[in-house]
């Protein structure tokens, strides 16, 4: 089976090791143990907790606590509801290879997190690009949606927060994408692996799961609550989806690690303490960029609702890819190029990263600029 390279994270991997400032890190700063254990009331001593744990699969679909802790982040569901993967990467290709068969339509926005258009026309999927625009703050054109959504399309894929606009999708505009779908009988998988960074309110949004009887939400410990390294993540939807996930995922998950388990529960139920340290990251370090695009003629953008990534569009004569490589190598500052997002002509930057690599990062960014300008 053939599947296009999956350009942002090609790039990730070739040079996020080899910078000295990552703007192109998607996480908010992220946790050490120390400090989780510190957030939850917690201290070095109840590590020693650990040391009876014995070293099993442990639960399958993930433990009844992390489950019951996941469930929770949503208005109505329930542990049943949920099953546990390994992050969100995980939980849309499991999704993707469930729902989706040769020749079924599928309708995903871009730009967006590449898997959502690259898996089901791996498969064999009819994909439709929902492209969103600038003019219209990289939000869905629910008119273009409509024209794409032909009876019989199995699955509309978005992301929200999107990531790399950081544009913001609200409840009313969620239920009217899911009156869409409902017409046509397709699912809606939202990647939500970004919610609970809005900059305005309580900081998250409704979930598409609790709007729409068959919405699908995945989400994981990586983005948000700033725990990549735990490497878990979720799928909470219907559970007569989640019976054919099931399915799928004894071939290629079995069960997550028993100490992401313990962690991701631990982290989870005490969210409020991390999301509080994420939104007081996210919302001042976008104060920091959006005071810094001020000062920048040569760069502009829609600036985010949400999410922790930004599109830059740049006024210079060279490619996205250029700019970056020169970026990286006059500066040691890493961003992604447009062009690993189908997205030429922007770049993606990352700004929740620790507030003195984002301060520092982006003085060399300026004296980049200069130079080039």
């Amino acid at each position: 089976m053939y599947i296009e390279p999956f350009g942002v994270e090609m790039w990730m991997n070739e040079w996020e090791n080899h910078c000295e400032f990552n703007l192109a890190e998607t996480c908010v700063e992220s946790l050490t143990i120390e400090q989780l254990l510190r957030l939850s009331g917690q201290n070095d001593t109840d590590l020693s907790k650990l040391l009876a744990m014995k070293m099993t699969y442990g639960a399958i679909e993930g433990s009844m606590r992390l489950r019951t802790a996941i469930a929770s982040l949503y208005d109505d569901q329930k542990p049943d509801n949920v099953i546990v993967t390994h992050g969100t990467i995980g939980a849309n290709m499991l999704v993707h290879k469930t729902l989706v068969s040769a020749g079924d339509r599928v309708i995903a926005v871009v730009p967006s997190y590449q898997q959502h258009y690259s898996i089901p026309a791996s498969i064999g999927a009819d994909v439709q690009r929902l492209k969103l625009r600038e003019e219209d703050r990289f939000i869905p054109n629910l008119d273009d949606l409509r024209a794409l959504a032909v009876s019989g399309t199995k699955l509309i894929a978005i992301t929200n927060p999107n990531n790399p606009t950081g544009a913001l999708i609200d409840q009313h505009m969620l239920t009217e994408i899911a009156a869409i779908a409902r017409e046509v009988g397709a699912y809606i998988l939202c990647d939500e692996v970004y919610r609970g960074t809005d900059q305005q309110g309580s900081g998250t949004t409704t979930s598409i799961v609790d709007i729409y009887e068959k919405g699908i939400s995945t989400a994981s410990m990586s983005k948000a609550y700033s725990l990549a390294g735990l490497r878990l993540g979720w799928i909470c939807a219907p559970r007569n989806v989640l019976e054919r996930v099931a399915v799928h995922r004894d071939y290629d998950t079995i069960s997550v690690g028993m100490l992401d388990d313990h962690f991701a529960t631990m982290a989870l139920e005490n969210r409020d303490k991390v999301l509080a340290r994420s939104l007081t990251i996210t919302r001042t370090n976008l104060a920091t960029l959006a005071a810094w695009m001020e000062t920048q003629p040569t760069l502009s953008w829609i600036k985010p609702r949400s999410g922790t990534t930004a599109l830059l569009k740049f006024d210079l004569p060279m490619s996205s890819y250029d700019f970056c490589m020169s970026l990286l190598n006059e500066t040691g500052v890493m961003f992604t190029p447009g062009s690993a997002l189908d997205m030429e002509g922007y770049v993606r930057i990352g700004y929740a990263n620790n507030p003195a690599i984002l301060q520092e990062g982006l003085k060399r960014v300026s004296d980049f600029l200069a130079r080039h300008a």
